[in-house]
């Protein structure tokens, strides 16, 4: 019985090996079939640069203003006897826009023709007598040398008070006609702030307001501030579009016909105007204007994706591969269109760049492409 019960334990123990021998080699027989993944690194895209030119264009705001503007005020001391023109009304050069009154100036033009008409008699009077004494001392002895001397500067002196009555009463004659305000140009009252019966005058004598305000509003002006970075791309005569919000649908042309030639100090732009006909009247001084400037490229430059530039807090710079090494180009920026980037700097055409530079690919490092 014994015997049996070793007999059995040695037959399960031979078993058991037998089944986990045959497991251990299915195990690796499965391993060995699996087929073999090998690992392989993302491939570091590259270019070269390009040689070419870039044209884009820039779209800024502007301003319509009108083509001439004036303030009109009193040029002296009067009130408002009445008025010819008001907001709206269409003007043309040397209309009457409105009348005053100074009763003041009327009494000093009575005083001064007063004053002319009595030296214009004592001149005539005196050059009466120097012409018959001249005429006497043709005879001799009959008139002394000094009395014909003294008649002839008593003449002469007259004469001169005779230009300064004269020139008195033309200033006061000048300041009556300003009493009449006259337009110096065609055009639209935009803003009248008087009525009849105001005192008004000179600007800070009188009246801080004008009387009206007067523009030209069948020519105008678009003027735009053109950043500095930009100013090398304009060139004169070039046409522009432009837009406005209240006619959205409509697109505008325009000339650039002055450009101021410095910069203001304070936005570094340079102003740029262009005009614009307004017959019909449906542009109004004051808009905003949306500008569309075309800037055509003038030289050529390499051109490269935006992703190849690095601006570090360093510098700008691209990298460049030499011998499967990098190295950082410093390059400067021009113009960006879409996703290409005008950059000048130490290059050719036949270097090679990172398609996507980072500061992580540091300086003089090696790189497998």
């Amino acid at each position: 019985m014994m015997k049996t019960y070793i007999r059995n334990i040695f037959i399960t123990s031979a078993l058991t090996s037998a089944l986990a021998s045959c497991s251990s080699g299915n195990e690796k027989k499965q391993e060995a079939e699996k087929p073999v993944v090998k690992e392989e690194k993302a491939a570091i895209a590259t270019i070269s640069p390009e040689k070419g030119i870039l044209s884009s264009s820039l779209q800024i705001p502007g301003e319509l203003v009108a083509f001439q503007q004036v303030d009109i005020y009193a040029k002296v001391n009067s009130f408002v006897k009445k008025l010819y023109a008001d907001v709206g009304s269409e003007i043309k050069k040397g209309q009457l826009l409105a009348t005053m009154e100074a009763p003041e100036i009327n009494s000093q033009l009575s005083g001064a023709e007063s004053k002319l008409q009595s030296i214009q008699a004592l001149y005539i009077a005196s050059k009466a007598n120097y012409e018959r004494l001249l005429e006497t001392s043709k005879t001799p002895g009959t008139i002394s040398p000094n009395d014909l001397d003294i008649a002839d500067a008593k003449q002469k002196s007259d004469y001169a008070q005779l230009l300064s009555a004269k020139a008195a009463y033309k200033e006061i004659t000048d300041n009556r006609n300003y009493l009449e305000i006259r337009a110096p140009f065609s055009g639209v009252i935009s803003a009248r702030n008087v009525s009849a019966g105001a005192y008004v005058g000179p600007s800070g004598k009188g009246s801080e307001m004008p009387l009206f305000t007067l523009q030209e509003q069948e020519h105008l002006r678009l003027a735009v501030a053109v950043p500095e970075a930009y100013t090398s791309y304009l060139t004169d005569k070039s046409k522009v579009e432009f837009s406005v919000r209240s006619l959205r649908n409509e697109k505008f042309t325009a000339v650039i016909s002055r450009r101021a030639g410095a910069l203001d100090n304070r936005y570094r732009a340079e102003r740029v105007e262009m005009d614009v006909i307004n017959k019909d009247k449906r542009l109004l001084p004051g808009m905003v204007a949306e500008i569309n400037i075309s800037l055509p490229g003038r030289d050529s430059a390499f051109i490269v994706p935006k992703t190849a530039i690095v601006n570090s807090s360093e510098k700008v710079f691209v990298i460049k591969i030499e011998d499967g090494k990098a190295k950082w180009v410093t390059i400067k920026k021009g113009r960006e269109v879409n996703d290409k980037v005008e950059v000048y700097g130490d290059l050719s055409v036949k270097d090679i760049l990172l398609k996507s530079a980072s500061e992580e690919i540091r300086d003089d490092s090696q790189v497998k492409l």
